[in-house]
């Protein structure tokens, strides 16, 4: 009993410095928007050069998930989740004590190769942690939960140093974080265990991807459904920031603010309602519920006047559309990860996480134009448009599963079993 409590114990405290490192990269990824015209004044970039203290991070970021994650199956998750960290730390000082533009760019990118080493191997390692896919589920919730939390403070957070304190302040307030999860890691985290041969058949394998999940539609097709559900978030922070800024006068910090109903109604569902649904329903029911609400808050978003009021126009769509992700996100996640072997977790969480910037990179580019060229109104159903689409995939995988359960589904737990295909009994 002792033995187990310890080890459970253990297990906890690697979630809490794996999800620390996701808050960390996630907070690097927004605080720093609000401060870009304090830093364009007191750095003297240009219009065009200020674009790279952002791109410079999210390029590097975006290019080398798939090769950090294959290198986390090849060497050791562990060592390349702190060798990220310790250069995400070492560029974040950096960052802080920037005297000009082309240091600062340099070390924003530099942030972006330490995020992408750490982040690629993270949702394999959280994967590892647990050996029952219910306990998965929970920990992917808490994922979901952070991505959204660390977006809206990091708006927040951004606004209040750059007021209180100086934009040197968005850079530093993670190095503390930074440290105390390196030390940590080292004493919960345990390295990915050294099956004979298995490294060195990876390593004789040049494929960055491995063949095992680029044919597998168990794998494929959740990340189908992860991409448009990033094509539309990305969409949907874009053109409400935009409406809130706008069209309804809110200054940068009280925009931030004003996200606390997306974050609260996803924190309702994905930690304490979408882990109990999928038990009972089956992950691919909750998933397909999810984005149709998901689809409901876009379309509600397609509905703002020119002249609304938060309360009445706003605040409804944010809280359904934040239930839908709450729902949507721990499934879709855990379906993608439960379908990879254990030898290429790294491989699959660095493809998960490049699926979602693709997602936002692509979303973001369509939709700006279209919302430029025809209105905001059409952006929304560009976005509603390809969450449509990825509910449709849903309800694929969810008839699939229950042709393979066939006549004697109701013998079998409804949720699903981890292995290389997708799901058994």
């Amino acid at each position: 009993m002792r033995t187990t409590s310890r080890t459970e114990r253990r297990r906890s405290w690697a979630l809490v410095v794996l999800l620390a490192t996701q808050l960390m990269v996630i907070l690097d990824g927004t605080i720093v928007n609000v401060a870009l015209p304090t830093i364009r004044d007191d750095l003297g970039f240009s219009a065009a050069g200020l674009a790279w203290v952002v791109n410079g991070f999210f390029v590097a970021f975006a290019l080398l998930l798939l090769p950090s994650g294959r290198l986390g199956d090849l060497v050791g998750s562990r060592r390349v989740f702190a060798a990220g960290l310790a250069v995400f730390t070492a560029a974040t000082v950096a960052a802080g004590l920037a005297t000009g533009p082309a240091m600062l760019v340099v070390a924003r990118v530099t942030q972006g190769v330490g995020g992408a080493l750490t982040s690629a191997v993270v949702l394999g390692m959280i994967a590892g942690l647990y050996a029952d896919e219910a306990g998965r589920a929970r920990a992917f919730a808490l994922v979901a939960f952070v991505g959204s939390a660390g977006a809206s403070i990091g708006v927040v957070a951004g606004g209040l140093l750059t007021e209180l304190a100086s934009w040197r302040w968005v850079f530093w307030v993670n190095v503390p974080i930074g440290l105390a999860v390196l030390l940590a890691a080292y004493a919960v985290l345990d390295e990915t265990p050294d099956v004979p041969g298995l490294r060195r058949g990876l390593a004789r394998s040049r494929a960055v991807v491995p063949r095992t999940l680029l044919t597998s539609p168990a794998f494929l097709l959740p990340n189908v459904v992860l991409f448009t559900m990033t094509v539309a978030g990305f969409s949907f922070q874009f053109l409400t920031a935009l409406y809130l800024q706008d069209s309804l006068g809110l200054d940068a910090l009280h925009t931030g603010l004003a996200y606390l109903p997306v974050t609260l109604a996803i924190a309702v569902t994905s930690l304490g309602v979408s882990t109990r649904l999928a038990a009972r329903f089956g992950p691919q029911r909750v998933l397909v519920a999810g984005l149709l609400l998901f689809l409901a808050g876009m379309l509600l978003m397609a509905t703002l006047p020119d002249h609304g009021s938060f309360a009445v126009h706003v605040a409804p769509g944010f809280v359904v559309m934040g239930a839908g992700f709450g729902l949507a996100m721990p499934q879709v996640t855990a379906l993608a990860m439960a379908a990879a072997p254990s030898r290429d977790a790294g491989a699959a969480s660095g493809f998960v996480n490049t699926t979602q910037q693709a997602g936002g990179v692509v979303g973001l580019a369509v939709v700006a134009t279209v919302a430029a060229s025809q209105g905001r109104a059409s952006g929304f159903l560009v976005a509603a448009a390809a969450l449509a689409t990825g509910a449709v995939v849903a309800a694929h995988l969810g008839l699939a599963a229950g042709r393979r359960r066939g006549p004697d589904a109701e013998r079998c737990s409804a949720t699903p079993v981890r292995t290389p295909t997708l799901e058994r009994c």
